[in-house]
């Protein structure tokens, strides 16, 4: 069984570009070069709306197995999507300092940047995408 949602052809640049709300598509951005730093990989449109950075190759017990974003984030109707693949729970004074936000299991969900604290959220997803690449070695 392969993910339904896979990386697309489609240009993220023009997707974020394509963001209605100028707020909203300047957070976008700026949430986009926060986690290209992180990755040092490009921005690339996975499915219709989602923009992920870096990939790695996951297997379970069970034998299912794909590929998936180091992180990413989805600009949704009433907020923004942030996903830290390697979850919360280690991260906790991280999240303490962060300021206003929920959570999912590995999503961030933030109303405006200007809602949390920039560089606790730079160490974040650095932290998180370090945590990955320790998790899955064999990807870039």
């Amino acid at each position: 069984m392969t993910n339904k949602t896979r990386p697309e052809a489609a240009s993220a640049d023009a997707f974020i570009a394509g963001i209605e709300d100028p707020d909203r598509r300047a957070d976008c951005s700026r949430i986009a070069g926060i986690m290209a730093e992180a990755t040092g990989a490009p921005a690339t449109m996975w499915g219709a709306s989602m923009v992920g950075f870096g990939s790695y190759h996951y297997r379970y017990a069970s034998g299912r197995e794909g590929d998936w974003f180091l992180t990413g984030f989805a600009p949704r109707k009433s907020n923004i999507s942030l996903y830290i693949m390697a979850g919360f729970d280690r991260f906790d004074s991280l999240m303490g300092e962060l300021g206003k936000y929920k959570t999912g299991k590995s999503c961030l969900y933030i109303k405006r940047l200007a809602d949390i604290d920039e560089a606790v959220l730079i160490e974040l997803i650095g932290e998180s995408v370090a945590w990955m690449r320790k998790q899955y070695p064999s990807n870039p």
